[in-house]
């Protein structure tokens, strides 16, 4: 057990070693890593629209959305939607007896919506 801790104590003094003294970078490397970002940063600013060149309004809406990934998300939790809307699965409850009206064929004056029935009674 005592030599278990000796080996983490040794490995502690190490780590303590390496943080207390971090590593320098190359200047090459700075320098380089200087001249990558400006050049990067020079093409994002050619880039970038100014006030004579605007975006027409159905851009700038798909840009405000998030993008095409987001317009196809909305595209499909819209489908999605209208699908469970129009045919509901069985667990779902019916939104006419939520609304409060007690059963769709009592708002019918007719029991059924056979053409002939009807015009039979209003015949007699």
């Amino acid at each position: 057990m005592a030599e278990t801790d000796k080996a983490l104590q040794e490995l502690e003094d190490l780590f303590a070693a390496a943080r207390a003294e971090p590593p320098a970078l190359p200047q090459s490397l700075t320098a380089a890593i200087l001249a990558d970002a400006a050049h990067a940063q020079s093409g994002f600013q050619a880039a970038a629209p100014g006030p004579a060149a605007r975006q027409p309004l159905w851009r700038q809406l798909i840009e405000a959305i998030g993008g095409w990934p987001a317009i196809g998300g909305l595209a499909a939790a819209s489908a999605a939607g209208l699908w469970i809307g129009m045919a509901p699965p069985s667990f779902v409850p019916d939104p006419v007896v939520l609304a409060g009206f007690e059963d769709a064929n009592t708002a019918v004056p007719y029991d059924s919506y056979d053409m002939a029935a009807v015009l039979s009674e209003d015949l007699q």
